[in-house]
């Protein structure tokens, strides 16, 4: 299963090109699931030092929900909003939440993740937060996918100042289409 996480607004520029992504993983033939993170309870990681002997986090918020989403999936993307040059403040809250993840036996290993990043201008800092989405599946052990050919770049970068412009942005359409495309191709050779 190939699972999409958009940090983004309901509906928004976000969920457009992580849904992009997914419609090519459906196109091959491939499971797919879409989690928005829109409205999720999240809590921060209170460094309590409890998940060393228990598999999840002992706080009853929405993780309760996405860790066993994101030990279920064979591969994930993940796209977030640009703000400041950073990952929404719910990503990052998700992120921080995984250590349970880590801590017993590394459940996202070998994994493969694709990140897609959007930004109210082209260099917005997309980038940026491209790289901080990478960092993550890294420090997971997962398999980091770019986007690859005709492309090539780190993963889907769009533009999207108001709700709904990431539809108008081909260029931005095509690095998610491009990213999900090979997810797939990866996901049927393994």
């Amino acid at each position: 299963m190939i699972l999409g996480i958009s940090a983004g607004k309901a509906g928004g520029n976000t969920e457009i090109l992580v849904r992009a992504a997914l419609d090519e993983c459906k196109s091959a033939g491939l499971e797919t699931e879409f989690l928005s993170l829109w409205g999720k309870k999240i809590g921060s990681c209170v460094d309590c030092g409890k998940c060393k002997s228990q598999p999840m986090c002992w706080q009853d918020d929405s993780m309760k929900e996405i860790h066993p989403l994101l030990e279920k999936a064979d591969a994930i993307i993940i796209g977030s909003p640009t703000y400041f040059a950073n990952v929404s403040s719910r990503l990052a809250l998700v992120f921080e939440r995984t250590l349970p993840l880590r801590r017993n036996g590394f459940k996202l290993k070998n994994k493969m993740g694709g990140a897609i990043a959007v930004g109210g201008s082209r260099n917005g800092g997309q980038e940026f937060v491209v790289n901080i989405i990478r960092n993550w599946f890294s420090l997971h052990g997962m398999i980091v996918v770019g986007d690859d050919a005709p492309t090539a770049h780190f993963g889907g970068i769009g533009t999207g100042r108001t709700s709904g412009d990431a539809s108008k942005d081909e260029v931005g359409l095509e690095t998610a289409r491009n990213l999900g495309k090979h997810i797939a191709e990866l996901s049927v050779k393994k």
